[in-house]
């Protein structure tokens, strides 16, 4: 490639703050955007070719065809684009959903075999997001102020139906209702950028504002720390469920993980749950209500609800084997929203319940998001309507 600006570019990056900013008094300082809730993705595109970067500068084109063969069809020759890859699900009127993004189809993408990257494009085509243009024909906009780089963005006219340019507001009273209402669709919360800044690779320039919810979960489970020792025991992650609406005790839910403990804690939590552990081969450890985590079936993960041994492409190679536990505690945890069933990111532990009987954390206590249609975001995207 021969662009004013080439790969390797490390993104710009957002820290968390706890509400959208406000615009000075008597002038404009930010836009407002939705997170996306994808992959993010630096696409360089020189003529013909096309190369698309993770966030993590490690190129992905192989893995998404569709978005490839979209950007030759939707950008111009020569330019470098910032945004964000997503899979679109079409809603389903009769249980009263709408279109949202589905995280889980796209990461599905990432397989070794180009059959089934091929095969799941065609199925589930994804969309890119553009939020920022960083170099047009042999201009390096990089380091122009964002609101320069907006202009030239929005001279491109993306509009679909596989190339979008996202939504923003400069208005944070609309940016706050975004926030509220754009989780029904499957976003994640909202992005505010300084309008006078350069683009600033691998830097936490931007503010981000995410879903902060808590829930009481049930404990089954650990795993032990890469850094445990029969010694020096620690405890590595929390392993939660969630019940159906109805409680059914057999009918636990692996929800997620909590994993984020200082050393000492670590080892004080293992002591602390010691008298919880399931023994091999005991009648507690048979109705365990993930006592069939050992079953290939289920490490394969073609039986039905997903447990916590489940291999997926993410963990091959890993050791997932845990330690049941009797499921009698109830801890609460912080989490920002979910993904089908289960936390899509760890979960903070915050205290535990022990006035919560186990089988009163149901799914049923987690808020609903508003049912926001994709469909007026992405308008024509693949699996919209």
């Amino acid at each position: 490639m021969t662009l004013p600006l080439e790969p390797p570019v490390l993104p710009m990056l957002a820290k968390s703050v706890p509400d959208v900013p406000d615009q000075p008094e008597g002038g404009t300082a930010w836009v407002y955007e939705p997170k996306w809730d994808g992959f993010r993705a630096l696409v360089f595109r020189d003529g013909d070719e096309v190369r698309i970067d993770s966030r993590n500068a490690r190129p992905m084109q192989r893995y998404f065809p569709d978005v490839v063969d979209a950007v030759l069809e939707a950008l111009p020759p020569r330019c470098v684009v910032d945004g964000e890859i997503v899979v679109a699900r079409p809603g389903d009127g009769a249980a009263g959903t709408a279109a949202h993004l589905d995280f889980d189809a796209l990461g599905q993408r990432i397989h070794p075999a180009e059959s089934r990257v091929r095969l799941l494009a065609s199925e589930t085509p994804a969309s890119l997001v553009a939020f920022d243009l960083l170099a047009l024909d042999d201009d390096d906009l990089s380091g122009r102020p964002l609101r320069e780089r907006l202009a030239a963005l929005d001279g491109l006219g993306l509009a679909g139906p596989q190339v979008h340019a996202t939504p923003r507001t400069e208005d944070a009273a609309v940016a706050r209702d975004w926030f509220a209402a754009f989780e029904g669709a499957g976003l994640d919360g909202v992005v505010a950028k300084r309008l006078d800044d350069p683009y600033q690779p691998n830097k936490r320039a931007l503010l981000k504002i995410k879903h902060a919810r808590t829930a009481d979960v049930v404990l089954a489970g650990y795993r032990l720390h890469k850094t445990s020792t029969p010694e020096n025991p620690l405890i590595g992650s929390l392993l939660l469920g969630l019940y159906g609406d109805g409680g059914d005790p057999g009918s636990l839910q692996f929800a997620g993980v909590s994993a984020s403990f200082p050393a000492a804690r670590r080892a004080a939590l293992h002591a602390e749950l010691a008298p919880l552990v399931v023994e091999p081969g005991s009648a507690d450890a048979a109705a365990h209500p993930w006592a069939d985590w050992q079953d290939p079936a289920v490490a394969e993960g073609g039986a039905g609800e997903r447990r916590p041994g489940a291999q997926s492409r993410w963990s091959a190679g890993k050791d997932l084997s845990f330690t049941p536990l009797r499921v009698e505690r109830v801890l609460e945890v912080g989490y920002d929203h979910m993904e089908g069933s289960r936390f899509r990111h760890t979960a903070q532990f915050k205290r535990w319940r022990p006035d919560r009987e186990p089988t009163s954390c149901t799914y049923a206590q987690l808020e609903e998001p508003v049912g926001y249609d994709l469909a007026g975001l992405l308008p024509g995207a693949p699996g919209t309507s």
